[in-house]
């Protein structure tokens, strides 16, 4: 049964978004203070944004003792600054209607800190660069995004307040760092974003793929400081984060394209070694069926099979003598065989589970060889991966081993970890995009790759 209890994440999340507001307002001047308030920027920059009643920006200067964000102590556009106006003016790429934006009237303060750098125009720059900033953020987070199965809410994208989206960005590193690589989305999203600016000219020149491939990116999270798993079903790879950094890769083996591993995200929560393998009855009815009427019972013996009463805990071992093994092949009936334990387990060693509506999971494989082809859609639709062992050693921070030979041990992960699965069938290549493979033909890009390669030979364009 699916675990719908609250992650200890999403726990967090919600004692920040409770504890913010609260130091927020705690730093908020007294209406006394406010009229004793000095006179230069600080009175100026308060009195705009009381004048504006943006008290939730009016909270988060105030914890910063009035100190600009986007401007140097000498007035001057701070790096990052120049950026937040590049975002807004190409926010179509990401779906977001422009005209929901302050454009004009950020690109007119500016311009006016151009021409006069007087006090008034610094505020001025400072609260329009800020307002353009959080709107065209929580617009984002807003914009349509691919279609995704989330097991929990807690890790869906989620829409910032105002105050914590400004926040944020006040309080990172670096803020060039911070609005560049856009730390608000998952990290594949800003290079991604950037190559489809270079080769697309304009919003007009922006093939169809990577507007698809945006949103996809879209419907994941940004990363916050701990594990995270993304599975990407078009290449077949699997990332393991920490932050925003990936740490380790692996190939893994998908989906046919009959059989489509979907794009779903969950909490890895705990390994079964030594597992069992229920045998999907499509396969009971195509492969171990005919494999019984034609070399008789033994084969399920010498292939580690055993027929099961039903599907319930109480399921006991039947006779497989007893079985109509034609009604089976001709598909007129359900029959629960599962391999047991061992070297030929399609399961391998060990598989981990991330509970979820459509029953994907990850596990190890005997089939090592499928994971030296080029194109690893074979599965049917679980994700089968190159080294279990190393996955297991980096989810359980430590040794993964069993206490037995006993089947079906469970071992719950010291912390749960989010994972991703999608479908992404174009990257960033050296700043450029670089499309294919598209093994589902979700997005048409096979057929493109095709043509691209008898005209040009290269992948990238």
């Amino acid at each position: 049964m699916t675990n719908r209890s609250l992650p200890p994440a999403a726990t967090r999340s919600m004692r920040r978004a409770f504890v913010l507001p609260l130091l927020l307002a705690a730093a908020l001047p007294s209406p006394a203070a406010a009229q004793s308030a000095p006179a230069g920027p600080v009175s100026e920059l308060s009195g705009e944004l009381r004048r504006l009643g943006d008290s939730e920006l009016l909270g988060v200067y105030a914890a910063r003792g009035y100190r600009p964000v986007w401007l140097t102590p000498a007035g001057a556009l701070a790096p990052g600054a120049e950026r937040v106006a590049e975002l807004v003016e190409t926010a179509a790429i990401d779906g977001v209607d422009p005209t929901e934006l302050p454009v004009a009237e950020l690109s007119s303060a500016l311009e006016q800190l151009r021409r006069e750098a007087t006090p008034a125009a610094r505020v001025r720059a400072e609260l329009a660069l800020s307002r353009a900033f959080v709107d065209y953020v929580r617009a984002m987070r807003r914009a349509p995004a691919a279609a995704m199965t989330y097991e929990h809410a807690s890790l869906r994208p989620n829409v910032p307040r105002r105050a914590d989206a400004l926040w944020a960005a006040a309080s990172a590193a670096s803020l060039d760092d911070y609005v560049s690589n856009m730390r608000w989305m998952h990290p594949l999203y800003a290079p991604l974003r950037r190559a489809a600016l270079v080769d697309g000219g304009d919003m007009a020149g922006i093939d169809p793929a990577v507007r698809t491939n945006l949103a996809r990116i879209r419907a994941l999270p940004a990363l916050g400081k701990g594990r995270t798993i993304l599975v990407d079903a078009a290449t077949a790879t699997l990332w393991m984060y920490e932050g925003n950094r990936a740490v380790d890769s692996m190939r893994v083996v998908v989906g046919k394209p009959t059989l489509q591993t979907p794009m779903l995200a969950g909490y890895v929560r705990y390994a079964i070694l030594n597992p069992y393998w229920n045998v999907p009855q499509d396969l009971v009815r195509a492969n171990i069926a005919p494999n019984v009427l034609r070399r008789g019972v033994g084969y399920l013996k010498a292939s580690g099979y055993e027929v099961l009463s039903g599907w319930g805990s109480d399921a006991a071992p039947i006779e497989a003598a007893k079985v109509d093994w034609r009604q089976i092949a001709r598909g007129d009936g359900e029959l629960r065989v599962r391999q047991l334990p061992g070297d030929g387990n399609f399961m391998g060693e060990v598989k981990f589970e991330f509970p979820n509506p459509l029953g994907i999971y990850l596990h190890d494989t005997p089939d090592k060889h499928l994971l030296r082809e080029d194109q690893r859609q074979f599965s049917s639709g679980c994700i089968r991966l190159e080294d279990a062992q190393r996955l297991g050693r980096w989810l359980m921070q430590g040794p993964l081993q069993a206490a037995s030979d006993a089947p079906e041990q469970r071992i719950d992960l010291p912390e749960i970890v989010p994972i991703y699965v999608t479908y992404l069938t174009v990257r960033p290549e050296a700043g450029r995009l670089a499309f294919g493979p598209d093994p589902y033909d979700r997005d048409g890009v096979s057929r493109a790759l095709a043509q691209s390669q008898a005209d040009t030979g290269s992948l990238v364009r």
